[in-house]
């Protein structure tokens, strides 16, 4: 982590040479920030970043020989204190989770204003975690969605059959199943027999584990006449 007294240490990662000129005069013309290295690889970017030790290495995700997701895992285990900043032009999630995951502290899009780089550079030199604007709604409205529904526990029965088999779970007997659904006895029964085929079950004892594995027959259980 850079020091108060100094200039923020960058490196700049990018295949492309005039991306790298670009954003090097770009950094070396704002105050407080100075540009001691560049790197077209993931492997260049690990080799300078252990020659020079930046604050901060600005990394491009895509890269021949190693892309920049796999150089910030590696840089992370070598070189701790050096932030990693991201600045790519994808921004899909599993990037931004990948990038996140191998220990990126930013993530910003190509073509970000002058004044969000060198804020994002100066947040990440500070230890702080800072993504897109764009990237980080996106994703905090995924988190937000409800979570699907969970598919219900035996699809292949009916509605009828899935409430005898919820029942039998809690312990009914035919005769409190009968009357708790007023149907006939006999009717329970002939939907136990359905049931057992379609579980492929030996019988009541067997449809109970399964239900209660399933979630069904929560509560408290029937005594039965």
């Amino acid at each position: 982590m850079t020091s108060a007294a100094g200039p923020i240490r960058v490196l700049i990662a990018d295949d492309h040479p005039v991306v790298r000129r670009g954003m090097s005069a770009l950094l070396s013309s704002l105050d407080g920030v100075e540009v001691v290295g560049e790197a077209a690889t993931g492997e260049e970017a690990l080799r300078e970043a252990q020659l020079c030790r930046p604050d901060v290495v600005v990394m491009d995700i895509q890269m021949p020989a190693m892309d920049g997701v796999e150089a910030t895992r590696r840089l992370a285990a070598l070189l701790p204190d050096v932030a990693v900043l991201v600045v790519t032009m994808f921004e899909d999630d599993e990037t931004v989770v990948s990038a996140m995951r191998a220990g990126a502290r930013g993530y910003l899009l190509k073509g970000a204003q002058q004044e969000d780089i060198l804020t994002t550079i100066r947040s990440v030199a500070a230890g702080q975690f800072v993504m897109a604007p764009r990237v980080a709604a996106r994703l905090l409205g995924h988190l937000r969605q409800a979570p699907a529904p969970a598919a219900p526990p035996f699809p292949e029965l009916t509605g009828r059959e899935l409430d005898v088999l919820d029942r039998v779970a809690r312990g009914y007997s035919n005769a409190r199943v009968a009357a708790d659904l007023s149907v006939a006895t006999k009717t329970v029964a002939n939907n136990l027999s359905v049931i057992f085929t379609k579980l492929g079950v030996s019988g009541r004892a067997e449809a109970v584990i399964l239900a209660r594995e399933r979630g069904l027959g929560e509560g408290t259980p029937g005594s039965g006449p």
